[in-house]
């Protein structure tokens, strides 16, 4: 993975950023009902997070997208929080620091943009995700925040941005 570049979303990226996310949920077994499997947002991610306080990025490698992840406006939330938004990596990519890196280079614009919290959602099964959160620094909380429509993603995890 040494020639493996993390960079922003282009627009020409959105199909592969699709096909991406919906074969690594695939691949894990998640629902595709109540996760981002439906969302509608997948297949427009370019213009998704082409608004403000908002990136997405991807890790390419000889042309190809192994993973992204991005941060925006927590949905139907009041606060200051952003949230972590569909973060996933092709099982190739895994293991080698990517996630570590995507997960650095997406706090650092958060707090960037002035957040002062960062939220997320998960499987309770995505172990190696939550490794990495808490590695990160995030801590479980109790109950979901604001309203992402990812009902069928039961594990919730808060970091104060510092």
């Amino acid at each position: 993975m040494a020639t493996a570049l993390i960079r922003e979303i282009k627009k020409s990226d959105n199909a592969q950023v699709a096909r991406v996310i919906r074969k690594v949920l695939v691949d894990l077994g998640v629902p595709k009902v109540g996760t981002a499997y439906a969302d509608t947002a997948l297949d427009h991610m370019y213009e998704n997070y082409d608004v403000p306080r908002a990136n997405y990025y991807v890790v390419e490698e000889d042309g190809e997208i192994l993973g992204c992840a991005g941060i925006a406006q927590l949905e139907n939330y009041e606060g200051n929080v952003c949230e972590l938004q569909k973060m996933y990596f092709l099982e190739e990519a895994r293991g080698k620091g990517l996630g570590a890196q995507m997960m650095s280079i997406c706090l650092k614009k958060a707090r960037e943009h002035g957040f002062e919290q960062c939220y997320l959602e998960t499987m309770p099964f995505m172990k190696a995700a939550q490794k990495l959160y808490q590695k990160s620094g995030f801590n479980y909380i109790d109950a979901p925040m604001g309203n992402t429509g990812h009902f069928s993603c039961p594990v919730w995890m808060l970091k104060t941005l510092d």
